[in-house]
């Protein structure tokens, strides 16, 4: 006879998978937007020897730990569909490295 399976709570794991998603594309946005205004560039700048890429690092990750902790705080102990979680993940993933490519950035940048 087989029992019935127990739901496992991942939602630590799914928040931590999403949350590195996001942390991706925001790395993306910010440094496309850091590239295509001198006033975003000059706000992005927190160490000046390496100009806005400091920024652009410093706030993804800062917004990468801000959701996995909010993300954890919210499915701590539930279980979440897992396999829309990563689908969602790699999807920004996937939008964040194209914003770090060059000739993607320098298309909706209009150069």
């Amino acid at each position: 006879m087989s029992s019935p399976r127990e739901a496992v709570a991942n939602g630590a794991a799914g928040a931590a998978v999403l949350a590195a998603g996001v942390g991706c594309f925001v790395l993306g946005v910010l440094a496309v937007a850091g590239d295509g205004s001198k006033a975003m560039a000059r706000l992005l700048t927190f160490y000046r020897p390496t100009g806005p890429l400091s920024g652009v690092s410093t706030m993804a990750i800062l917004v990468w730990l801000a959701a996995w902790i909010a993300g954890n705080r919210l499915w701590r102990g539930r279980t979440v569909a897992i396999g829309k979680v990563s689908g969602a993940a790699f999807l920004l993933l996937a939008l964040g490295l194209l914003l770090t490519f060059p000739p993607c950035e320098d298309l909706l940048l209009g150069k």
